[in-house]
């Protein structure tokens, strides 16, 4: 089995004899006779099976040579990207003293006999600060925060028994309920244990018209809630809810503690308002559990690389690369009698002097290389760079090695905790993990090395802006640059981004996938308001995702299951409508792509099993709040905008 052969230039002798007959028309009108038997011609066809030669055997060139010659630009092949998310650390049962869970954790999907376990490494230490409830609190308020008016104390009359009517007596959005912490719990699970008669107060208990907040040093940042057994407060129950980071112990109503509230909302699509005021009986609050971010990484230990042969322009390479960037600061250590050095990473070796410890690193292969040395032309050689003492130790202290599409794992994955943790029970991941990219190959590496040919780093045309985009954070599945030239927006440039997520195998995306962080918004940024022209407004924001839901009817053949073709039609549905696989080339929904029925027909006439497709409705809807419109033909998208497959509904019918 041969290998496959790069096609670097696709001419071949004819081609090059047709181009050099054209360039002599152009050059020398007067040169008429193109006769095989013509001096001139023979001359032409000579060079051009020199040519035909040469070409043929620069598409021979492996790939290591390819690398080789890319890297003569500055171009190196971009290493993989980590996959990130958060990790849930629930305790085995509440505790009264802080638990540690130290950065470096390991947590791992479970190992199968054909696939090998997804490993996980937090990049933050977590501390469980035990918490329970120290006061009460009501503030009335209208629509908005609510914050204009004071809070009011009610812990008296909570722990008299008399019960405490959590808002207005028609409850009004902004009206508050604060539970007051004894003390500040930042990225913790916290579980409030409440008290409500069973009772109706004419809300949805699956959507009921509530937030809950936590208070930080900016404002009320609003919490995620993991569950509510009040059914918003109409029964006894456990709400659970994630506190951000940034809580802190504050003073509200006249008592300093760490605040969590409950704010009313405008009824709005499925939430409905309160008929009267709920009346909390008893209260207790204890924590559970926290929540650390996480890569997709393992740690290696320190090794020693080789031994310093006391020249320029040494290499050494890593046990386990490639070697992740971001997390870990990559170290080198020099030993000597004398002790070790420490040396630093550094992108080039264009600012580094002859006493800069300074290395590079290569993070896909893991390669080290210390400072070159260049001759002058007087003869001197010009160090950049320290180099190592003869026969020291290369030592690479610990770094992170991991990254690529197979960390996207899916949520609730990642449950095995590799070492034991006083206190600690079940991990979760709460989120699907995102942001994974395989590292480049080389065939990328050749377009990427044109692109950088021509933009040199300027950020001038959308193209440029795009290149440079990727070039920042290649986590990104796709970048769409629009520009405006006319209107209130004129000179402003739209870089656009959609990060890489995996599917749950049936083409269907969670919205809060597509969410990007803001360190790599931040990151791309500022990368290309270095490079753009002066007097361009650059704004860097996330795509508009106009949700689609199909609302179709179909009839299946009689040797086809009903319940397997309604499956196998909302997985096509899916697919197409996918900001990243959707399209009729699979490669992501066009941006500003108008949706119509047609289209849609065919995909579905396509799927297996159907025999008919008897209508089909479009539906443009919110993927935040749910809400649905009118049912269309056609849904039309702003330039910029992306489809996103919302809730679709399919009945199959049999023959």
């Amino acid at each position: 089995m041969s290998l496959p052969q790069p096609n670097l230039d696709d001419r071949r002798f004819q081609d090059l004899v047709d181009e050099a007959k054209r360039m002599v028309q152009q050059r020398n009108p007067r040169w008429t006779d193109h006769n095989v038997s013509d001096p001139g011609v023979t001359l032409i066809e000579t060079f051009a099976h020199m040519v035909d030669q040469l070409i043929y055997r620069l598409n021979r060139v492996p790939d290591k040579n390819h690398v080789a010659l890319l890297e003569l630009i500055g171009l190196r092949l971009l290493p993989p990207v980590a996959a990130r998310t958060d990790i849930t650390f629930r305790l085995s049962a509440p505790q009264t003293t802080p638990v540690p869970v130290r950065e470096g954790t390991e947590v791992a999907t479970e190992r199968t006999e054909t696939e090998q376990a997804v490993v996980f490494t937090t990049t933050r230490e977590l501390v469980i600060v035990p918490c329970e409830l120290a006061a009460l609190a009501t503030r009335a308020g209208a629509a908005g925060s609510g914050d204009h008016r004071p809070a009011v104390d009610r812990t008296a009359e909570l722990a008299d028994g008399r019960g405490v009517s959590c808002f207005s007596d028609v409850p009004q959005p902004g009206d508050c309920v604060l539970f007051g912490l004894s003390a500040a719990v930042p990225s913790c699970l916290v579980a409030l244990r409440l008290d409500f008669p069973v009772a109706g107060h004419g809300v949805d208990p699956d959507h009921p018209p509530l937030v809950w907040e936590a208070r930080t040093a900016e404002g009320w940042q609003e919490c995620e809630t993991e569950s509510d057994g009040t059914g918003g407060f109409n029964r006894p129950g456990d709400v659970l809810v994630h506190v951000p980071g940034t809580h802190v112990a504050i003073a509200e109503g006249g008592r300093r503690a760490g605040w969590l509230r409950a704010r009313v909302l405008p009824p709005e699509g499925l939430r409905r308002p309160f008929s009267d005021t709920p009346r909390l009986v008893s209260a207790t609050a204890f924590t559970v559990g926290g929540t650390a971010p996480a890569a997709h990484a393992e740690r290696a230990a320190a090794e020693v690389v080789g031994r310093s042969e006391g020249v320029p322009g040494q290499t050494f390479a890593v046990s386990r690369p490639p070697v992740l960037s971001g997390h870990v600061p990559f170290t080198v250590e020099t030993v000597t009698a004398q002790g070790p050095q420490e040396w630093t990473e550094v992108e080039d070796f264009d600012g580094s002097g002859p006493g800069d410890r300074h290395i590079r690193l290569d993070r896909s292969t893991g390669e080290i290389s210390f400072g070159p040395a260049v001759r002058q032309p007087d003869g001197t050689l010009r160090h950049y760079g320290a180099v190592p003492p003869p026969d020291a130790a290369v030592r690479a202290l610990p770094y992170l090695t991991g990254g690529g599409r197979s960390g996207n794992v899916a949520p609730g994955a990642l449950r095995v905790l590799r070492s034991s943790i006083p206190y600690i029970g079940p991990v979760a991941n709460r989120r699907a993990a995102t942001g994974g990219v395989d590292g480049e190959d080389a065939g990328n590496a050749r377009l990427r090395g044109a692109l950088a040919l021509r933009t040199r780093q300027r950020a001038v045309t959308a193209e440029d802006f795009e290149y440079l985009a990727r070039q920042a954070a290649p986590e990104i599945a796709r970048v769409r640059c629009v520009s405006a030239e006319t209107g209130p927006e004129a000179g402003t440039v739209r870089v656009l981004l959609v990060p890489w997520a995996e599917d749950d195998g049936t083409g269907r995306l969670a919205f809060e996938q597509l969410a990007c962080p803001e360190e790599l918004v931040v990151r791309v940024r500022d990368a290309l308001d270095l490079r753009r022209v002066i007097g361009t407004r650059l704004v860097v924001e996330l795509p508009h995702y106009q949700g689609v839901t199909v609302v179709s009817t179909l009839r299946s053949t009689a040797a086809s299951t009903p319940a397997v073709v309604q499956q196998a039609a909302q997985a096509a549905l899916y697919r197409h409508l996918n900001p990243l696989t959707g399209g009729a080339g699979g490669a992501g929904w066009p941006f500003g792509r108008s949706v119509q029925s047609g289209e849609v027909f065919a995909v579905l006439q396509r799927v297996p099993g159907v025999d008919v497709v008897e209508s089909v409705r479009l539906f443009p809807a919110d993927p935040v709040t749910g809400r649905r419109g009118d049912p269309a033909d056609r849904i039309d998208l702003p330039p910029g905008a992306l489809a996103f497959s919302y809730d679709h509904q399919v009945r199959v019918t049999p023959s």
